[in-house]
């Protein structure tokens, strides 16, 4: 009797652990935390090291995209063979460092931890704006911003972005992006310490297979940052922008998720907030290798309550 039960709660163990790959990203979060970034002011010198370490590791190529307008290399990290690609980037503006340093607390989980990239292969641009990073500005070295350069490639960090999706055909993209800590859910007293979107890629705000995907990806993003930020994810206007690389990735074919780190109690260095990345994107690598983002009604992306 023992056994025959056992057999039949060996498959909801199993379930059960999958399920539960979030609470466990949670819960050993700081095994894998890069303890060399512990701010929001870091620059592209203190992050070189890191991408340096990685060469000649095991699985992992380092690319240089190309040069900032003031020299600085561009770096992408790329890890996985899966067929599915994933391209991650952060610090479009210089100011918004919250992913970056999550970015880096992920690369410290993918050493040892590789089940999630069955079928994927990541790519991650940790800082596409280094020159903003060193002022901690918004804006480029020469007063662009990048994020409204989608469409006329004007600076080689735009360029190089473009250029890379093209080249990789990118299946997914992860826009990684701060913004300002006095957005709150709509008809909430609560910070929008998150805020997500899939992004429109025409005026109509039509949905189509690509923006579909990215809107399942996302409700599951918020179905795992409400467990531990219950009532304080929003979800980002999506007002079509024609300048914008989210919108336009979303226009090319690559299913685009916004993620916007806003603000959270007791945490002005947005420590806290960087692990929630790290939790939620961490586990939408998971969802995309192995496709269970299908079964996900878009009713659950649309019930995201906007920000306000």
């Amino acid at each position: 009797m023992t056994k025959y039960f056992l057999l039949l709660l060996l498959p909801l163990m199993g379930y059960t652990q999958k399920q539960s790959l979030d609470k466990q990203l949670f819960q050993s979060y700081e095994d894998f935390r890069e303890v060399s970034i512990d701010n929001r002011r870091f620059k592209h010198q203190d992050i070189q090291p890191l991408i340096d370490s990685l060469k000649g590791q095991k699985g992992f190529e380092i690319t240089v995209l190309g040069r900032s307008i003031q020299g600085r290399n561009i770096s992408m990290i790329s890890i996985g063979e899966g067929e599915t690609q994933i391209l991650l980037w952060s610090q479009m503006h210089g100011d918004e460092s919250t992913a970056t340093a999550s970015i880096f607390d992920m690369i410290n989980y993918l050493k040892t931890n590789k089940t999630i990239l069955n079928n994927v292969t990541v790519h991650f641009i940790p800082m596409l704006n280094p020159d903003g990073a060193e002022l901690f500005t918004r804006r480029n070295a020469i007063g662009i911003d990048i994020n409204r350069d989608a469409l006329r490639l004007q600076s080689p960090e735009s360029q190089l972005l473009k250029k890379v999706r093209d080249s990789l055909d990118a299946d997914f993209g992860f826009n990684l992006h701060d913004q300002s800590k006095y957005y709150n859910a709509k008809q909430t007293s609560k910070p929008a310490t998150i805020s997500v979107l899939a992004p429109a890629f025409n005026v109509e705000k039509d949905i189509n297979q690509t923006r579909g995907d990215a809107m399942r990806v996302t409700a599951k993003l918020n179905g795992v940052l409400q467990r531990y930020v219950k009532g304080q994810v929003g979800r980002y206007s999506d007002e079509f922008e024609p300048r914008a690389f989210g919108d336009n990735m979303q226009k090319w074919g690559t299913s685009t998720i916004l993620i916007e780190s806003g603000g959270h109690f007791d945490d002005p260095e947005k420590q806290f907030i960087r692990k929630l990345n790290y939790v939620g994107i961490l586990s939408a690598i998971e969802v995309i290798g192995s496709q269970s983002y299908l079964t996900i009604g878009l009713d659950k992306y649309l019930s995201i309550p906007k920000n306000d």
